[in-house]
């Protein structure tokens, strides 16, 4: 095997002329991460306040109104359901994420699921799976009861977390797009009631929506107030309500780049996919969309397929799952937009390089910050690798998919720096993870240099996660070949300036493999043969330390884990700085 040659910062490559068709903005920049405390003492006890005002008689007459008699039309849902669990609803339970529930023992007072599964519920996202199972006349009966069952506990007065702005949005997109589910009953009581209540979530979300967490969560408020103007008599004023709000949702939730602020691949999938379901409203209407949705869509689309590997499934980053290439694939399909993968997201904070069969995806960015994310990752500087459609290097991922397969403190397991492929030090995450569960101190500055050139690319760096306690800088130097055949590496820890001098520690370097990736370790510790089952052979090799071969585990997209390796190379962190150069160079 070809020992890794260590990478000088001012190689030839610094030098050398720009691709002529190249778009990659050169040159360094610095991303600080924003005010990351997450909410005031002040903050908590105002919210607590405005829910319990819910409960008022005020508020529920603010939710009085004319009772609507019909919807004006019902859009079309073109993403499919989970055959799985609407074939598991006409069996009579619900299916999610390995965890069962029959629909029998169903008590929407008594909830005794998960959090995750309790909104897939309040959601009725399981409509959307019901119909992908069944006809209208099989899967009515079901809806209905299910439906009846929901009203009689929530229909009077609002509580969460049925009644949360991204729920109560959620609800309206799916009560109005699966309306021949839930409203084929003849009895005019129940088709009232229903009727009644998607008037009253409207109306709870024009006092809610602004209230709703910045990113997802608001963009699903103010889209389900956009729809129900168009699909409930007498919208008008609500109509222009709330397309000025989804324009303030959708401004404040992406990023220029068109990134969601929370850095979630899955959430991601998520916005894309709720504007392409409001999109159908005005469809169905035949009205035209504001500006703000299709140029949402036109910038949320290409940040999304940044992230996708050549299997067409989207990478393991920040609690998501490998979200399989057919999900991928409806979704953006339903979007109508045509682009290509996005490869330099600076404010998203991802990189993607791609030369002949090869993909590499690069976390260029701090975490996001605590608020606007459930499950953040310390992933800063980790990398993935596909081949094609096979997968080399992932992350293990899934930390936001907890269910019957991922308990809490596997979840919690995912999310920490280890869990990815980038350098540990000192077994310690590089930002924390605090017992809340929230993200904590660590990355706030990463510092970013790309360059593409005529004989592949070049990326450069550096992040502070471990500067202020252990005083290094952890700079990571990535050089991809233009055929995608040599991936070099080295990463480099260096004393930081102005601090103390650090003191020697252990470091792991670690690049865990994709389930059919088999390695075979060399004589000398130093290198592997990585066989990628029915694909190509990879060689793997260190500069520096002993490789090893551990366990480990990659989350799909359901959130079900699968067993696979990782290597591992062990070394020391030396004050006067220490560096570890590596190669992943393909054979054939």
């Amino acid at each position: 095997m070809s020992e890794p040659r260590r990478i000088s910062p001012r190689s030839a490559l610094d030098t050398a002329p720009q691709a002529a068709d190249d778009s990659i903005e050169q040159g360094k920049r610095l991303i600080r991460v924003a005010d990351d405390k997450g909410l005031s003492l002040a903050q908590k006890i105002a919210n607590q306040f405005y829910l319990l005002s819910w409960k008022t008689p005020i508020h529920g007459r603010k939710l009085k109104g004319k009772y609507p008699l019909k919807l004006l039309a019902v859009p079309d849902d073109a993403i499919p359901g989970d055959g799985r669990a609407g074939a598991a609803m006409r069996a009579g339970y619900f299916l999610f994420r390995g965890q069962k529930l029959p629909v029998e023992k169903l008590d929407f007072a008594r909830l005794t699921v998960g959090p995750a599964f309790a909104d897939y519920l309040h959601s009725f996202r399981w409509l959307r799976d019901l119909s992908s199972a069944a006809s209208r006349e099989q899967g009515a009966p079901i809806a209905e009861t299910v439906m009846r069952k929901w009203l009689a506990t929530h229909h009077e007065t609002p509580s969460e977390p049925a009644w949360r702005a991204d729920n109560a949005g959620w609800r309206l997109l799916f009560w109005t797009a699966h309306a021949p589910l839930i409203l084929s009953s003849s009895d005019l009581v129940y088709r009232s009631l229903v009727l009644n209540c998607i008037a009253r979530t409207a109306r709870h979300l024009d006092r809610s929506a602004d209230k709703a967490p910045m990113g997802l969560p608001r963009l699903v408020a103010w889209s389900g107030i956009v729809a129900a103007s168009l699909l409930i008599p007498g919208g008008n004023a609500r109509k222009l309500f709330g397309e000025a709000g989804l324009k303030r949702a959708i401004d404040s939730g992406f990023h220029a780049d068109g990134g969601i602020v929370s850095r979630s691949p899955l959430a991601q999938l998520e916005a894309v996919m709720l504007l392409s379901m409001v999109q159908a409203v005005y469809d169905v209407r035949r009205e035209p969309a504001p500006a703000c949705l299709g140029e949402g869509l036109a910038r949320a689309v290409p940040a999304l397929l940044g992230l996708t590997h050549g299997d067409g499934g989207l990478g393991s980053w920040q609690g998501a799952g490998a979200i399989a290439p057919d999900a991928v694939s409806a979704v953006v399909g339903a979007s109508r937009v045509r682009a290509r993968p996005l490869r330099q997201a600076r404010d998203w904070g991802y990189q993607r390089i791609a030369a002949g069969a090869t993909v590499v995806q690069i976390d260029a960015a701090p975490p996001p910050v605590a608020r606007l994310a459930e499950a953040g990752c310390a992933s800063t500087g980790a990398i993935e690798i596909s081949d094609g459609p096979l997968r080399l290097i992932v992350n293990c991922g899934g930390a936001a998919l907890e269910g019957a397969w991922i308990p809490r403190d596997l979840a919690q397991g995912l999310r920490t720096t280890a869990a990815h492929s980038t350098l540990v030090l000192n077994d310690s995450n590089s930002t924390a993870l605090l017992p809340d569960g929230t993200l904590g101190k660590g990355v706030t500055e990463v510092e970013l240099n790309r360059q593409e050139l005529d004989n592949g690319s070049r990326l450069d760096l550096s992040h502070d996660g471990y500067v202020r306690r252990m005083g290094y800088v952890h700079r990571r130097l990535l050089l991809m070949s233009g055929d995608g055949k040599e991936i070099r590496g080295e990463d480099m820890l260096t004393p930081a300036e102005r601090r103390r001098k650090p003191s020697k520690q252990p470091v792991q370097l670690r690049f865990h493999l994709a389930p059919g990736v088999e390695p075979t370790l060399t004589a000398d510790n130093m290198g592997a043969l990585l066989r990628i089952d029915l694909g190509p052979l990879w060689q793997f090799r260190a500069g520096a330390g002993a490789l090893s071969v551990e366990d480990s585990l990659w989350v799909d997209g359901d959130g079900r884990p699968h067993p696979t390796r990782q290597l591992v190379v062990t070394a020391e962190a030396l004050p006067g700085g220490s560096s570890i150069g590596w190669i992943f160079k393909r054979m054939n």
